[in-house]
């Protein structure tokens, strides 16, 4: 088996068509271009983690055809919750709907055939930086990434009963920013000993936010599906 990675797939099948060539033509025909890459590469013995911002469904039932779309797709899928994932409400109500080939992690952690164990959660914006220079971050910001790094503590923690070879991570919002702030997710990957981390959220511009790469023996990886031109990228 291989282990791949994408992120922010932003699929609307379910919801009136939300076209994401608006925000520039890396994003034309994208959901084409995703299958297209991800039938070349992968088979049914590989897994895929994903990154979050699966679907932009606002309810549980109209994210039901972006996640069958993707359980078309071959391979096994490890799947965390984005900032956009407004249709996930509790982890027993999204697991009743999931189909065959896909799987969520969320205050847990997930054990891959191969040794290879999955920590991870969304993670949140750190102190002081909004989501636009426009906006001001709140106590309600600060409460959802404290909240969002007891969520990343807990799984790993549960990743204590497995006995796995290596401990890797998934976290929605950046950890490690290009010119060089840690926010406080770093310190609880790292005293865990993880290897590799997969991220998304950034999109367009902000690409060149992200870290990506090796620091402190953690590598990094940008999944945002318009970095990797909607292709897969491979981890192992």
């Amino acid at each position: 088996m291989r282990i791949f990675a994408i992120s922010d797939l932003h699929l609307s099948f379910g919801v009136e068509n939300k076209p994401m060539d608006i925000f520039g033509d890396g994003w034309t025909d994208h959901e084409a271009r995703i299958e297209e890459h991800w039938r070349a590469t992968l088979t049914d013995d590989d897994w895929m983690l994903m990154g979050g911002d699966l679907s932009w469904a606002v309810k549980l039932e109209e994210a039901v055809p972006d996640l069958d779309f993707v359980d078309s797709l071959p391979g096994q899928k490890l799947m965390i919750k984005g900032n956009h994932a407004h249709w996930w409400s509790s982890r027993s109500k999204v697991r009743n709907i999931l189909p065959p080939s896909i799987r969520i992690l969320q205050n847990d952690a997930f054990m891959l055939p191969d040794g290879t164990c999955i920590v991870g959660t969304r993670g949140w914006n750190p102190p002081g930086r909004s989501e636009s220079p426009h906006s001001v971050y709140t106590d309600g910001d600060r409460r959802i990434y404290e909240r969002e790094i007891g969520r990343l503590a807990l799984s790993v923690a549960d990743s204590k009963r497995f006995e796995y070879e290596r401990l890797w991570a998934m976290i929605h919002y950046p950890p490690v920013y290009s010119w060089g702030l840690e926010t406080e997710f770093v310190p609880i990957l790292k005293d865990a000993g993880v290897e590799q981390c997969v991220y998304g959220h950034l999109h367009g511009r902000d690409h060149r936010s992200g870290f990506v790469g090796d620091r402190d023996g953690i590598t990094y990886h940008l999944a945002s599906c318009d970095y990797t031109e909607m292709k897969p990228i491979r981890l192992r």
